[in-house]
């Protein structure tokens, strides 16, 4: 139906935003009964067992996505009815001010949007008044349609005579610019209206959160600038969280509705708020990935699928996760806390290394480094949580194929993962409750090396006094001093049999190279790893993965102190506090592979004293960690 500029006039915007506001309330109760059935209900099922716990529980579920669905939708629709109002306010007031100008001139708009104006000036022959007429409008560049005409402007000579005429054709122009620009809106938003409806059935399934994801992206596009622009998305962290407490629960409520993967993963904004829009989002990211069928979103899925699945099966007496950031770009983006960031007196935040994407591997592997590391500090102190942040994209080579490739071991990975850790790490500071929160930044493997980037960017990391560097190749720096937190708060854990905390520098590695490849360079590198067997643990090595000749390169090393990337952090030229690990299994004959040493680090079970030491670093109390002489 063609709108009239008459129904423009008298259109009760309210009332859609009154709409809005009911819309708003389902939403509300649906997240309320959602909350309830997550933090209550299921709850009371943990620990029990047979098979009417386990029936209720998988019922429990279906009713939470249900409501977590109901709320997402109504959500979606306050939105649209709140931008639907607003931008047929802004055309109303348009109108309007161009029915007040013919008003105050004396003209006449008529039904159809023309506007008769009266006799005036006269004509230059005869000096009689020149008559009156109608005018309709014609169309002007959006720019030009508020622009009127000014009271002393002569018209053209191609133009009627009449004074009036020219006022007369703005102000039909801009009441029928307001009125196309109405129906425009109108017919916008009642497709996304229409959109906005759920499939038969009382299943949500994966199919239904694609749909979700897509009605987001419908009401996201009608929505406008209005509501985007007023995210500080180029501000600081510190800025985003004064923004947000500056917000209303509703304005709130409707940017979560609308950007939950936006809000969830701005850094600065509360962890609370960011684990509520995460678990929306996955939701939606798990039902677009799994419409596709490439391997890269099937590995995606796998790992999104694992990360849902420990979100609902948290163990008892486990630290709370909370799901700081997701996301499907590059090899994938995850970021989980165990324990709350924001009130915890410690908190660390871990970057994972070579190879790490988010796949099934990392939500079962680098989930549990974090988890038992919030475990093991929160014996010491039970204010502590501990970060997973996969928020860069690692080198792809796996780590016991390092010696195939020695090219994807550049720092072009870590240089640019290494602001948006430290813009991670200044929103833990700018949302933590604590006057002076303890904060440890962590790297593990090629990690390390993002973190050591992160340390010598201008001011340091914000807000960290402790770092810790497990398995390294090496940080980019020649000292501990160069980290910004002081040498005797730089701690290193370096098995001296994992291969990777010994990898030989650029040149040396450049020359294992033109032997033959990952033989030669394991071979080589294992010579001086092995210690006690002496060369002939390092030929037997080097013949089997390679041949002497990695021996021999290794052997001839000038300088020990020096690996891939800078000083070998482990070394007393470096300068760092070395703590204490277990060496682990000997590469090859002691264990199953070459790398086995290099991924034990956190893991209490099979390398108490490391996982003690690390948590004793994170809660506090580097004092009591076990040392060891450096290399």
């Amino acid at each position: 139906m063609t709108l009239t500029w008459q129904q423009l006039r008298d259109v009760k915007a309210q009332e859609f935003t009154e709409a809005a506001t009911a819309w708003a309330e389902a939403s509300s109760r649906a997240n309320a009964a959602r909350e309830r059935i997550s933090a209550g209900m299921v709850k009371s099922l943990e620990g029990q067992k047979g098979a009417s716990p386990v029936a209720a529980y998988d019922r429990l579920k279906r009713l939470d996505r249900n409501f977590d669905y109901i709320h997402t939708e109504c959500g979606l629709i306050r939105t649209t009815l709140n931008s639907l109002a607003h931008e047929l306010s802004e055309e109303q007031v348009r109108l309007k001010s161009a029915l007040e100008d013919a008003s105050a001139r004396g003209y006449t708009v008529q039904a159809d949007g023309s506007v008769q104006y009266p006799p005036g000036g006269e004509h230059f022959l005869t000096k009689e008044p020149l008559p009156g007429a109608s005018v309709v409008g014609v169309d002007k560049p959006r720019f030009l349609q508020d622009v009127p005409v000014h009271p002393m402007a002569k018209p053209p000579l191609t133009t009627n005579a009449n004074p009036h005429h020219a006022h007369a054709q703005d102000i039909a122009s801009r009441v029928l610019g307001a009125l196309k620009a109405a129906q425009e809106v109108d017919a916008r938003f009642t497709q996304a209206l229409n959109r906005l409806k759920a499939p038969d059935g009382l299943e949500v399934t994966d199919a239904t959160w694609a749909d979700a994801a897509g009605d987001a992206a419908v009401v996201r596009q009608e929505a406008g600038d209005h509501l985007r622009d007023t995210i500080p998305e180029q501000h600081s962290p510190a800025e985003r969280n004064s923004w947000w407490k500056g917000l209303t629960d509703e304005q709130r409520a409707e940017l979560l509705s609308v950007y939950p993967d936006v809000i969830g993963n701005l850094d600065g904004i509360p962890a609370e708020i960011r684990d509520v829009a995460n678990r929306d989002n996955l939701q939606m990211l798990i039902g677009k990935l799994s419409e596709q069928d490439d391997e890269k979103s099937r590995t995606q899925l796998a790992g999104m699928r694992s990360i849902d699945g420990q979100l609902w099966n948290q163990k008892p007496g486990d630290p709370p996760m909370y799901l700081l950031g997701i996301g499907d770009q590059g090899g994938g983006r995850a970021i989980v806390a165990f324990g709350n960031p924001d009130t915890s007196r410690n908190v660390s935040a871990y970057v994972p290394g070579l190879g790490t994407a988010l796949d099934a591997e990392f939500a079962r592997n680098d989930l549990r480094r974090a988890r038992d590391t919030a475990n093991g500090a929160q014996l010491f102190d039970e204010s502590s949580a501990s970060i997973i942040w996969l928020g860069y994209d690692a080198p792809q080579l796996p780590a016991e194929e390092v010696g195939d490739n020695f090219d994807v071991m550049s720092k072009e990975h870590a240089e640019k993962g290494a602001p948006a850790y430290n813009q991670f790490m200044a929103g833990i500071s700018a949302t933590n409750h604590n006057p002076d929160p303890h904060v440890t930044a962590i790297g593990h493997s090629y990690g390390s090396l993002t973190v050591g980037q992160a340390a010598q960017q201008s001011g340091g990391i914000p807000g960290a006094d402790d770092i810790i560097l497990l398995g390294s190749p090496g940080t980019g720096a020649q000292h501990a001093d160069q980290l910004g937190v002081g040498k005797e708060h730089v701690y290193v854990g370096a098995s001296d049999h994992d291969l990777v905390s010994m990898l030989p520098n650029t040149a040396e590695s450049g020359a294992m190279l033109g032997g033959t490849g990952a033989g030669a360079v394991a071979g080589g590198v294992a010579g001086s790893v092995l210690g006690p067997l002496g060369t002939v643990g390092g030929a037997a090595i080097g013949g089997i993965a390679g041949g002497a000749h990695g021996f021999f390169v290794a052997d001839a090393v000038t300088d020990a102190s020096q690996i891939y990337f800078g000083t070998d952090p482990a070394h007393k030229d470096f300068g760092a506090n070395r703590f204490k690990v277990s060496d682990g299994p000997v590469p090859v004959f002691g264990g199953d592979g070459p790398m086995d040493a290099h991924s034990n680090y956190f893991n209490p079970k099979i390398d108490r004293v490391s996982a003690d030491n690390i948590a004793l670093i994170v809660s506090g109390h580097a004092e009591d960690i076990t040392t060891q002489e450096p290399r």
